[in-house]
């Protein structure tokens, strides 16, 4: 139920802020509000919301950083950034550090709605948590068998690397939703990535010779420019 969705508020001005928290409760989110980033940390080390609204311009650290930071704590956390600039170099940045929408202000308050429950809908949708099997491109993919198939997932075995499967395993779990690659290479290597480490763009280039119907043209693992990657369940 939406009345169950934990929606976070990190905005530094007071009125739009109380504003915010009165128009979100009367739509029937469970509420939280913060002046500045650092609520929302002391927040995310006991729990996950379902979304965050996140202003990009708030004393001492932006959220653009605030961004990165909820992104790696969960990954299924939806993120809409605001801020007051509009430009496209903000929307941008917003994107590349994680965010799933970004609205510019001053903004019609149901127009923000209808962003919100529309990052809500995709981080809801159903994934590789709750599923044993996941259809990708031309194969699936059994998680329990830890093993890519081809047609329906009763055709010839492709061969995975250990690497390759959480590659896969981590697009499944996050459908509909840009991933960075910096990210990528955190949670399926267990290391950070250097600027000239093109190990998960190699990756994904194998996986797309195995899964897709033209690697040529990607449906199921598309670029995100400037971010990284998105797993589009089906090609839709």
């Amino acid at each position: 139920m939406e009345s169950a969705s934990h929606i976070v508020i990190v905005e530094d001005e007071a009125i739009q802020r109380q504003l915010l928290v009165t128009y979100l409760t009367a739509q029937g989110f469970r509420v939280s509000a913060f002046d500045r980033g650092g609520g929302l940390r002391t927040l995310l080390e006991r729990e996950l919301p379902d979304l965050v609204l996140l202003d990009v311009r708030l004393p001492g650290e932006d959220g653009f950083s605030l961004a990165r930071y909820v992104r790696e704590r969960g990954p299924q956390v939806g993120i809409v950034m605001v801020s007051s600039a509009g430009e496209t170099v903000d929307r941008v940045l917003g994107l590349e550090s994680g965010a799933d929408d970004y609205v510019a202000k001053p903004y019609e308050p149901r127009e923000l709605l209808a962003r919100m429950r529309s990052v809500l809908r995709r981080s809801r949708t159903p994934a590789a948590t709750s599923a044993s099997r996941v259809r990708m491109g031309r194969c699936v993919l059994d998680l329990e068998e830890r093993v890519l198939r081809e047609g329906n997932g009763d055709g010839t075995e492709e061969k995975l690397t250990a690497g390759e499967f959480e590659l896969l395993r981590t697009f499944a779990a996050n459908p509909h939703r840009p991933l960075e690659r910096d990210w990528l290479m955190q949670v399926t290597s267990h290391r950070d990535r250097s600027p000239i480490d093109r190990a998960i763009d190699l990756r994904v280039a194998r996986l797309r010779r195995k899964i897709e119907y033209n690697p040529a043209h990607p449906q199921a693992i598309r670029t995100v420019r400037g971010v990284g990657y998105m797993f589009v369940p089906d090609g839709t």
